[in-house]
């Protein structure tokens, strides 16, 4: 196997993941050929990637992943989302969390599901404690091997000190760094599983002029405030070598729908970690710049 992509130890759960994940949201569009996707996933698998990202919201990803995949099902690590999308049932209840985890089992034809986010639940549900139970319930009746959060800010902070998820998924690139000072580092210390969503930050580099109305609007911004110089290296590669080797992170979930990329993806992660210098640049970058900014949800 690659030896950027060698399995790390998922926290304190019995999983291990590659530092480069797969992101299947794109995967979701009809347009998109039965023939790529199967094509495109097992390249994914070949290749070393082993966590594989979904969601109930992402079209027809998980009935392709769980189609292209039977056959490989050991040699991957799925990962979706519930809390919100079970016709008939009120979005953020212990139903709906029990009943989404039924579903994605039987869409993506599998005994058990590695990793169940409760996708941006808000905190003040999160405190009620009913889907944290029902995620619980799954966990122990073999149905998921480990229970997770999806989310940033408040609600992020409070799933890690609760003690009731074995690990979360947050935003993290070079213009969204408000995790590694406080998330990243007190889930590392609880010994939890962390994945970086958005390590590209929507490559807000691909336009000159602001983006108005376009998901990486703020990034963009956030990117002309800093002013950033990368030193020869690609703003790809720059902000997946940032995300993927920070402390505590244990894989970053890029998608594509492009054997290219992919590719080259996993030569960015074979160059390792960002040199100590242009990491502390960016790092004082961020923290010189960024006045009010929070974590993008």
């Amino acid at each position: 196997m690659n030896g950027a992509l060698l399995p790390r130890v998922f926290g304190n759960t019995e999983l291990t993941v590659s530092a480069l994940g797969f992101g299947a949201g794109h995967l979701g569009d009809p347009a998109l050929g039965e023939e790529d996707v199967h094509r495109l996933l097992n390249a994914v698998v070949d290749a070393g990637v082993t966590l594989i990202d979904t969601a109930p919201s992402y079209g027809l990803s998980e009935a392709r992943i769980g189609r292209a995949l039977r056959s490989r099902r050991e040699d991957v690590v799925l990962s979706t989302k519930v809390g919100y999308g079970v016709p008939g049932v009120p979005d953020w209840t212990a139903a709906c969390i029990t009943q989404g985890i039924e579903k994605a089992l039987k869409t993506l034809g599998t005994d058990w599901l590695d990793v169940v986010h409760l996708h941006s639940c808000p905190l003040d549900t999160l405190q009620r404690g009913e889907v944290i139970e029902a995620l619980g319930r799954a966990r122990d009746d073999g149905k998921i091997r480990a229970a997770a959060y999806s989310g940033d800010n408040e609600a992020l902070e409070w799933a890690i000190r609760c003690g009731r998820f074995d690990s979360v998924q947050l935003s993290l690139n070079l213009f969204d760094q408000h995790a590694l000072n406080r998330s990243v580092i007190s889930a590392w210390s609880r010994a939890l599983g962390v994945v970086v969503k958005r390590p590209l930050a929507n490559a807000p580099w691909r336009f000159k002029d602001r983006p108005a109305g376009h998901y990486c609007e703020t990034y963009w911004h956030r990117m002309t405030s800093m002013n950033l110089h990368h030193f020869d290296i690609g703003w790809d590669e720059l902000a997946l070598r940032f995300a993927v080797f920070q402390p505590g992170v244990h894989s970053a979930i890029v998608g594509t729908t492009s054997m290219e990329h992919l590719k080259a993806n996993v030569r960015a992660l074979e160059e390792g970690p960002l040199p100590a210098e242009l990491e502390q640049a960016l790092r004082r970058s961020f923290d010189t710049h960024k006045r009010d900014w929070v974590s993008q949800t």
